[in-house]
């Protein structure tokens, strides 16, 4: 094979470069997945509920990092909006464990925080 050949090669198979929002996204849409399929199981799993409840609690930990680092571009008043849904999550999550709470607020968060990423709005009424 010869040089102009393995350089076709080489670059007709790169993976797509994928944003940090994008992989935002995906993190999120992965966790809502299973936070749905572990809350509409059949008799609604407790340990497949707690894992999920777990991993939730663990992006949001992530992303609470990242919103206070001194470097997070997004505005003020965002980045103070999704502290306070990663606050939120993090108690209600706490009653969900408990069967004081209902897991489709936390599905709810996540899929608004997705449609933000995705740079959809619900429609106003």
């Amino acid at each position: 094979m010869n040089a102009q050949n393995l350089a076709k090669s080489a670059y007709s198979t790169t993976a797509p470069i994928r944003t940090d929002r994008a992989t935002e996204y995906q993190a999120f849409a992965r966790i809502t997945s299973r936070m749905k399929a572990a809350s509409e199981g059949r008799g609604r799993r407790i340990k497949a509920i707690a894992q999920t409840i777990h991993e939730n609690r663990k992006l949001w930990k992530i992303l609470t990092i990242d919103l206070v680092d001194e470097n997070n571009k997004l505005p003020d008043q965002l980045r103070a909006q999704l502290l306070y849904l990663a606050d939120f999550t993090n108690q209600h999550s706490s009653k969900v464990l408990s069967g004081e709470g209902k897991m489709d607020i936390l599905i709810e968060i996540n899929t608004a925080v997705m449609r933000g990423l995705r740079g959809t709005q619900e429609p106003t009424t």
